[in-house]
């Protein structure tokens, strides 16, 4: 961008008002008087500057600069009704440069927004917990579409709920039947046009001429360091107009109302999306005004005083809005109502032409899936038995989604063939102008979303979607499972909102081979595990994805990431269980005969090695080992405490080891080690990568082995310690000492070691042997023997196994 200094000269007195540039056609409303516009504005500012003021923080200088924008806006341009601020069909507005929310905030009082109230805006930056007005706008407060804050995402919001009211009104839109017909606005500033998520989707957005879309840039030049041009220089009207986007200027947005509401309301008859290029004064009003000094902090009280006394209102009244400001906007409510009725209407004629589709309406309005959705699972006799990768088995329920309800918007970052996810008779979501060289065209019906190489985009544009009306779109996205560190940002948003959507996340594991550890996304799990309300989903099989996909649809407000393998994976019908996989963790197989030695935590890809891993301790070393499958640690805190229990079996005094190919963090919770990850993985073939980084039965087994034999000596070790070991606790010893006619004490080396020996204790716990011979203090043989023989263990310890350089987290439990 090319920073404009033409605003710092319109401080105090507006300059005549120039052409408005790129307005196509449009019918202006009629206007209030440039004088009314002007007293609405100085006392909006003025309130805005008491509220930074009143706790000493906060952003005044955005809000003050944009207030025009706001009095066209919500006077003169956006269709809504602020007593139902759900009403269906009304316009999107987001407010992406979320740190200005005061300005919204203002704004939806003004205009009757009911929880708005002049109490509630004074808790903005306060202690109160009942506060709606968080420091950045909040999707669960009325009137906010979209959670906003960290810069660029509410942009990428707005391109996502702009698709969803294209797709709608394809979908169902009939002639003379407009039952969706909205348009969406979203304010950004400087810093959203630098962030790539949000140059993403801009791109997107022109590609898909999204001509319902209108972006309104506050041009203020100024970023929090200082003036833009400190770090971005471009000329942002020829790349946005390079990007596909009808550019428009408004030179004097600081107090031109009628040239930006002539602007906002000619982007309703664009055949593009909209860049509004509004010219404005950060802090107008105040001294410091165009500059970076007012960007979030508090103007100070004497400037506080000193604008009020500026704009003619009494210094001395803090929080005021006269009535007359209050008249100014008096019509807004029952014009909403008017709007929210003719819509019915209009619903009532097209329910009555159009039956079967109104009834499939109302449904994805109510936010419903059909009733039937679970046909779309198969069931346990139709899963594969032979060997088959996960993301193939996650292929067979997508396609039946795709195929059956109209509510699934399924998409990909450029990975069609690998994330198998394109379902049989899938129509590209496209613009129906587009004719591509490979002859992938579309209509804004499809519901399959080419997003390109966008991965960042792809899930924030998923946010807009499932944002738009809950439950009337699930968006389901795909690509590499390492490529959601790129995506991590807007899939923490959606959990931060409750916004379902399923991201498919393929090659999960080193088992991606050749790929390299550019692809092997060893670390990606533990941010995803740890993300709260979010379901990380890692299925070892079919019958655990048909899991996984019911789990994602049930969680109404939460968004899922199924992370699935590229290699085949052993199926193991008599072992895999769907309802345990939605527990998050079940008991996958219990070790022969009933009692066991120590729980094998398998995990998605991991879990072949748990069950040969068993199966080697029986046959090599005799150690009975029980199996559990973890697929989800959300779900499994969410179950009962006795189920927890009855699963890992902590009681039993048993070590558990977690087998997963990345780093143990987060296991400490469940396991007392781990076979894992401590380092990035290697370009080899997959079978190569996993025996290189120590995944084979042959390396596992013997570790684990070690670690039963040295468990059951610290745990006796423990039991010894805290047994009653003076002589006088034992009165049997003097009877023993004269039946044997030796000293105990000689007695009781000799005989421990030949003991020992018989039972091959030397071989195999020699440190718990030397132990007692040294520290035994007249400890009868028998009842040492009698220890080990029951063995007795509490307690627990964690040394390595797998590769030589990996090691035991040690238990939490």
């Amino acid at each position: 961008m090319a920073p404009s200094l033409e605003p710092l000269e319109l401080l105090e007195k507006p300059a005549a008002t120039r052409p408005v540039k790129g307005l196509g056609n449009g019918t202006a409303p009629k206007y209030e008087s440039p004088e009314k516009h002007q007293r609405v504005m100085n006392v909006f500012r003025a309130f805005i500057a008491d509220l930074a003021q009143q706790y000493g923080e906060g952003h005044a200088g955005s809000p003050m600069g944009m207030a025009a924008i706001g009095v066209a806006l919500y006077k003169y341009v956006m269709k809504y009704s602020p007593t139902n601020c759900n009403y269906f069909n009304r316009d999107r507005f987001v407010l992406s440069n979320g740190h200005a929310c005061l300005w919204q905030y203002l704004f939806m009082h003004l205009v009757g927004v009911k929880s708005m109230t002049l109490d509630q805006l004074k808790s903005y930056h306060s202690s109160r917990l009942d506060s709606v007005c968080p420091g950045h706008p909040e999707i669960e407060h009325e009137g906010v579409e979209v959670t906003t804050g960290p810069l660029g995402q509410g942009l990428a919001n707005a391109v996502g709920l702009a698709v969803a009211t294209k797709n709608l009104a394809a979908t169902y839109n009939k002639p003379g039947h407009e039952v969706v017909s909205n348009m969406t606005w979203c304010m950004v500033g400087d810093a959203c046009l630098q962030e790539g998520v949000g140059l993403e989707a801009l791109s997107l957005a022109g590609h898909w001429k999204l001509n319902n879309l209108c972006v309104i840039f506050d041009n203020n030049c100024v970023t929090c360091d200082g003036t833009a041009d400190v770090a971005n220089t471009e000329d942002i009207n020829t790349k946005m107009r390079a990007t596909g986007f009808n550019v428009v200027d408004v030179y004097n947005g600081d107090s031109d109302v009628a040239a930006i509401a002539n602007a906002l309301i000619a982007a309703r008859s664009s055949d593009k999306p909209t860049f509004l290029n509004i010219r404005t004064t950060i802090g107008f009003g105040a001294a410091k005004a165009g500059t970076a000094d007012v960007h979030g902090a508090a103007l100070g009280v004497d400037e506080v005083a000193r604008i009020k006394r500026s704009y003619g209102l009494n210094p001395d009244e803090h929080f005021h809005i006269p009535q007359d400001v209050y008249d100014f906007f008096r019509d807004i409510p029952s014009r909403g109502e008017a709007l929210e009725a003719g819509w019915q209407a209009a619903l009532v004629k097209y329910r009555e032409e159009y039956p079967e589709l109104a009834a499939e309406f109302a449904l994805r309005v109510a936010g419903k899936m059909p009733s039937d959705w679970t046909k779309c699972i198969p069931r346990k006799e139709e899963q594969p038995t032979a060997s088959t990768a996960t993301r193939k088995s996650a292929g067979v329920i997508t396609n039946a989604l795709g195929e059956r309800i109209n509510s699934f918007l399924v998409g990909t970052a450029d990975l069609t063939p690998s994330c198998n996810i394109a379902y049989k008779n899938k129509v590209d979501f496209q613009s129906p102008s587009l004719q591509t060289a490979c002859g992938l065209n579309g209509t804004y019906s499809g519901r399959y979303i080419h997003y390109g190489i966008r991965e960042h985009a792809m899930c924030a544009i998923s946010n807009g979607l499932a944002a738009f009306n809950k439950g009337t779109f699930i968006p389901l996205t795909s690509t590499y499972f390492v490529f959601h560190l790129y995506a991590a940002a807007a899939v923490r948003m959606a959990a931060l909102q409750g916004l379902q959507q399923i991201h498919i996340a393929t090659h999960d594991s080193i088992g991606v081979g050749e790929n390299g550890p550019t692809h092997q996304p060893v670390a990606v799990a533990a941010l995803y595990r740890a993300m709260p309300n979010l379901l990380y989903i890692r299925p070892c099989g079919a019958e655990e994805v048909a899991a996984a996909y019911t789990a994602a649809l049930r969680a109404a407000h939460t968004p899922t990431v199924i992370s699935l393998s590229r290699q085949s994976l052993p199926q193991y019908p008599q072992h895999s269980s769907r309802e345990g996989a939605l527990k998050g963790a079940y008991v996958f197989a219990e070790a022969e005969g009933g009692d066991f030695d120590v729980t094998l935590i398998g995990v998605g890809s991991e879990m072949v090695f748990a069950m040969q891993t068993r199966e080697l301790l029986r046959t090599e070393y005799g150690i009975r080992a029980r199996v559990v499958s973890f697929p989800c640690t959300r779900l499994f805190e969410l179950q009962s405490r006795e189920y927890k229990l009855s699963v890992l079996r902590p009681g039993d005094g048993k070590p558990t080891v977690v087998i997963e190919a990345y780093p143990a963090n987060g296991w400490e919770r469940y396991a007392d080690a781990s076979v894992s990850m401590n380092s990035f993985g290697k370009s080899l073939p997959s079978r190569e990568v996993y025996e290189h980084f120590g995944f084979a039965p042959e390396s596992i087994a013997p570790k684990v082995k070690d670690l039963v034999e040295e468990h059951a000596g610290r745990l006796l070790q423990n039991a010894l310690e805290t047994a009653p070991w003076e002589e006088s606790h034992f009165p049997e010893i003097e009877e023993a000492e004269e039946d044997m006619g030796v000293e105990y004490e000689e007695y009781r080396d000799g005989e421990l070691e030949r003991l020992c020996d018989i039972r091959h204790l030397n071989g195999t716990i020699p440190a718990v042997a030397q132990w007692i011979k040294i520290q035994g203090r007249a400890l009868l043989v028998e009842r040492a023997l009698g220890l080990l023989e029951a063995e007795i263990r509490v307690g627990g310890t964690c040394h390595g196994v797998g590769q030589k350089d990996q090691e035991y987290r040690k238990g939490g439990r």
